[in-house]
């Protein structure tokens, strides 16, 4: 919150990647066709936060970042991932639904620690639900192609994983 700039920055950034990344779903596993409606819904509401958040910036008069940057998360989270087609897409999936999570923990505590600024503490506890609701879908998506021991045993791993990552990552004012 000691430089709100920078995060709204950083969360347009974050929502702008994030559509992509439901769409990149579509794109490489176009086969996949009981979760396309899913993935496609979820990257126009992504895109749908990006347009919100940019107003929020506007009035403010934030201007978009120069250039999107590298998330030191999310790279090294996708580390994570295993080489083998399958194992990867539902690693994909899964650390799709950790970081959605995360996210909402993250709005969670911006909209808590709002003062004075009614409108904007609104949007992020809208948006904390909105991404709380897309960290259940990625999984319910991974339950649709492999068994359900298989997916919660590979999420807890990835969650305690995950959870040393943070603990790592240096505190700066952004979303992860």
């Amino acid at each position: 919150m000691s430089n709100l700039a920078a995060f709204l920055q950083d969360h347009a950034d974050c929502e702008r990647k994030a559509s992509a990344m439901a769409m990149s779903f579509v794109a490489k596993y176009p086969d996949r066709l009981e979760i396309i409606p899913d993935l496609i819904e979820t990257a126009i509401e992504e895109l749908e936060h990006f347009q919100q958040v940019y107003s929020h910036m506007a009035k403010r008069g934030i201007s978009l970042a120069k250039e999107m940057t590298q998330d030191p998360y999310i790279k090294v989270l996708m580390e994570l991932c295993r080489t083998d087609p399958l194992n990867r897409f539902l690693d994909r999936l899964l650390l799709a639904s950790i970081i959605e999570c995360r996210g909402a923990e993250r709005f969670r505590l911006v909209c808590e620690a709002i003062e004075g600024d009614a409108e904007l503490k609104e949007f992020y506890h809208r948006l904390w639900v909105s991404e709380a609701k897309h960290g259940n879908i990625f999984v319910k998506m991974a339950l649709e192609y492999f068994e359900e021991t298989a997916v919660y045993s590979r999420l807890n791993e990835l969650n305690i994983a995950e959870g040393e990552v943070v603990g790592r990552l240096e505190t700066r004012s952004a979303l992860h």
